[in-house]
């Protein structure tokens, strides 16, 4: 099983603390995911995928992901 970066374009909010936030990945689809809940975020590197940045453990739907904001793109780690 091969893993790998998948960059996404992400809507993200920022609070008054200048505190980022990521609310909907948009897919190259055309789908939008909306995130349910950050259940944490930390400086972490990807170990499947390689590089590092902030990790955010995203809720969405019924299942948890890991998306990391390597300054300046953002991705998401992916089985094939």
């Amino acid at each position: 099983m091969n893993t790998g970066k998948l960059y996404v374009s992400v809507s993200a909010e920022f609070d008054r603390d200048g505190n980022m936030r990521p609310s909907v990945i948009h897919l190259d689809d055309g789908r939008d995911v909306k995130i349910k809940r950050i259940k944490n975020v930390t400086r972490a590197a990807s170990l499947r995928a390689g590089g590092q940045g902030t990790r955010y453990i995203c809720s969405i739907g019924k299942q948890d992901i890991f998306l990391f904001y390597e300054e300046p793109r953002w991705f998401i780690e992916i089985r094939s």
